[in-house]
């Protein structure tokens, strides 16, 4: 998508802080952190929504997981907790709409979220 955020940030046309990319997965540190670890993991792969993922989409999505344990790992918040957010539509919070999951840690967090 020409006019995605997150797919020129994939590109490399816009920059972000990257902590993590392989060649399905990118992840980065929102610019607009809740949390004291607020990362952002990004199938590289555009989907508007989590509405738009097919079956054999489903390694890729499983990928994304995998990355989100070893980012918590990483970031020191995988023995005090951690929560993995993904918005879908507007009526959710998705203001970007590429599907992307959020990383967040480093405080305790409330239920219910929002």
């Amino acid at each position: 998508m020409s006019n995605c955020l997150f797919c020129k940030i994939i590109k490399k046309e816009i920059p972000a802080e990257i902590v993590f990319e392989d060649e399905g997965i990118i992840a980065i540190r929102d610019i607009n952190p809740q949390a004291p670890v607020h990362l952002l993991v990004i199938p590289k792969k555009h989907f508007s929504t989590v509405l738009d993922i097919q079956e054999e989409d489903h390694e890729l999505i499983g990928c994304v997981f995998s990355v989100a344990n070893h980012l918590a790992i990483e970031e020191g918040v995988d023995r005090s907790g951690f929560r993995l957010v993904v918005n879908c539509g507007e009526g959710a919070g998705q203001s970007v709409f590429h599907i992307h999951y959020h990383l967040l840690g480093g405080r305790p967090l409330q239920w219910p979220p929002g």
